[in-house]
């Protein structure tokens, strides 16, 4: 196991070398800079900035300076946010997003699983062509036409619920943002778990549990159930880093101060070495949900093992 790990986390790195080479010359392809505004600068003072940011060095300079800063744990200083570190920003926002995303993932795993078996077991009957129909309708419709129909009717309209700010994460200002988040993954999960039980459900092994007289019941939990997590599992891994850090339009739209929201507002403000901090960290979280996932293949399916 540990030599699969080290072996996995070796492959990881050159994957990581080139998002991050990738996404350094990008953004610097990227027409305006920085220090571009609505007023000019005076030439003296955009060039001390330039100097004071290392930004008048050669462009592979920068680069080597921004690589050796990422091995040192260091994202560099945010070009906008004056008194904060792009570490210092990202950590203030991940909080907040992966409380966001954890709820999101809870609820669409509570309602997604339980459809997608319903779904199976009623396979070709007026509950699975309902359940999947719902389903089809959560991943046409994005989260940015939800989120503000959420924001209007529940907010604005009838007043049941705060129509932005987080308040620490209270419950009434959490409700609207994982209600938009998780409805499309909730259709993911759902049309996943129905496609992989069915196909579970057709196995020699589930005829054999039936033949021996188990109870409908006793073959789903015992035997059907973990086989038919595993493409769920597969999907899991990319889908909660996703959800945590990519849920910008969301905080954009009920002020949530999050990855998101500092992510947009670092692309609006061409504030480089924060768009590129949370590109960075979004590819190591998807590196490491993705190793957690394999890992956890072993737990579902004895026959897997990393020896």
């Amino acid at each position: 196991m540990l030599s699969y790990i080290i072996k996995r986390i070796g492959q990881a790195i050159p994957t990581l070398l080139i998002v991050i080479t990738v996404s350094f010359f990008l953004m610097r392809l990227a027409p305006g800079g920085p220090f571009d505004g609505e007023r000019q600068l005076p030439p003296e003072i955009e060039a001390n900035l330039m100097a004071a940011y290392h930004m008048d060095e050669p462009l592979w300079q920068q680069y080597v300076r921004y690589l050796d800063g990422i091995a040192h744990g260091d994202f560099g200083p945010s070009f906008k946010y004056k008194d904060f570190s792009v570490t210092d920003l990202i950590w203030q926002g991940f909080p907040v997003s992966l409380t966001l995303g954890a709820w999101a993932m809870l609820v669409a795993l509570i309602i997604g699983l339980p459809l997608g078996i319903i779904a199976a077991i009623k396979r070709n009957s007026a509950v699975d062509y309902l359940v999947m129909g719902i389903a089809l309708g959560g991943i046409a419709v994005p989260s940015f036409v939800i989120a503000p129909i959420l924001a209007l009717v529940f907010g604005v309209i009838l007043a049941w619920l705060p129509a932005g700010g987080w308040h620490d994460g209270a419950l009434p200002n959490l409700v609207m943002p994982v209600a938009a988040l998780a409805l499309a993954q909730i259709a993911a999960i759902a049309r996943l778990m129905r496609a992989s039980m069915i196909e579970v459900l057709g196995s020699q092994y589930i005829r054999t549990a039936r033949a021996k007289g188990l109870t409908p019941t006793e073959v789903i939990l015992r035997h059907a159930l973990r086989p038919a997590l595993l493409p769920v599992l597969s999907y899991l891994g990319p889908a909660i880093a996703a959800i945590v850090t990519g849920s910008v339009v969301i905080e954009q739209i009920f002020g949530l101060p999050g990855i998101g929201r500092y992510f947009v507002q670092g692309a609006l403000n061409r504030d480089y070495t924060l768009v590129m901090g949370v590109v960075v960290f979004y590819a190591i979280l998807i590196i490491v949900m993705n190793l957690i996932v394999d890992l956890l293949y072993s737990v579902l399916d004895p026959q897997i093992r990393y020896d």
